[in-house]
């Protein structure tokens, strides 16, 4: 089953992305380089904790 989960931004914890993932599959934390509208740059976006 795949989850909906929120990435958020390490530098400014803006929420700016929605991501799907399996978790029986990939049980460990989302780590990804993504645009930052705020930021405005490219920065690591983490898991949001639930």
């Amino acid at each position: 089953m795949r989850d909906k989960l929120q990435l958020r931004c390490t530098t400014c914890k803006e929420e700016n992305y929605i991501y799907k993932k399996n978790k029986s599959i990939h049980p460990e934390k989302l780590k990804i380089n993504k645009y930052c509208w705020k930021c405005n740059t490219k920065t690591a976006h983490e898991e949001k904790k639930k």
